[in-house]
Order: structure tokens, then sequence, then C-alpha cells
């Protein structure tokens, strides 16, 4: 599967969509997908993830957004050299859109930066 990688001040965001048919009900348009994101510290001090940002956009709705503290409930702190992993999903209104976004990042000093997501596809392949 394809993925998508940005790196923004040491950070590296990589991220890879899936379809989920099984999950999905094309009658009352709703596509669900998974999506897996590793975030990898290439840079020489800890970073924590604070906050997180999405637009979405769906080809057969308005674009929207979603903002919030931290990721799947945490706001992990990433040590130089060390990777963390998580994955989430999105339900669309049509066979295909897009995600992108921003993370809201601390350094140990408390300065602060935006690392950026990049945009990935979401494209339903049925069986």
């Amino acid at each position: 599967m394809l993925a998508y990688t940005k790196t923004t001040e040491g950070l590296t965001v990589t991220v890879q969509s899936y379809f989920l048919e099984e999950r999905s009900d094309i009658m009352q348009k709703k596509f669900f997908f998974v999506y897996f994101i590793s975030l990898e510290n290439r840079g020489s001090s800890p970073v924590k993830l604070l906050r997180r940002h999405w637009y979405i956009h769906d080809s057969d709705a308005p674009d929207y957004e979603v903002e919030g503290e931290g990721v799947v409930g945490e706001q992990p702190v990433i040590k130089p050299g060390t990777t963390y992993h998580y994955n989430s999903f999105c339900v669309l209104k049509s066979f295909e859109g897009s995600m992108e976004g921003t993370y809201s990042m601390e350094r140990e000093d408390g300065t602060t930066f935006d690392a950026n997501i990049p945009r990935f596809h979401l494209k339903a392949r049925l069986n």
C-alpha cells in the first residue's frame, strides 16, 4: 500500500490508509477508512504531541475540520531516534476523499512547532 511521508523540523510523519469494505455500508453512503500513522523523531531532543488538526475532504460532502488534544487519547513524548505509532479511522459519504493536517508539537525547552501531516488519499476499492 502507498505510504505518504512528510518531515517538519526533524519529525517525519508517515501515513498509510485502507478501505474497509466489511465495515462500510454503500447503500447508506458510509465508506469506512482506517489509517496508520508513524511519527519518527529524527531530531536531537524529545517532542511532545499536544494537539491534532485535520482537514477532511469528501468528494460528495462539504469539507470539514477536526481538532483536539493529542491522538487516540494520548499526548505522547517521542524521544530522538524513536517512532510513535497509532491508527484511527474516518467515515466518508463517498467513494473517495483525502485528509491532511498538522500536529502541534512541543520541544523540551517549551518552544512549539506545527508538524505537517501529508495529504493522503482515501479511495474505496470494492470487491
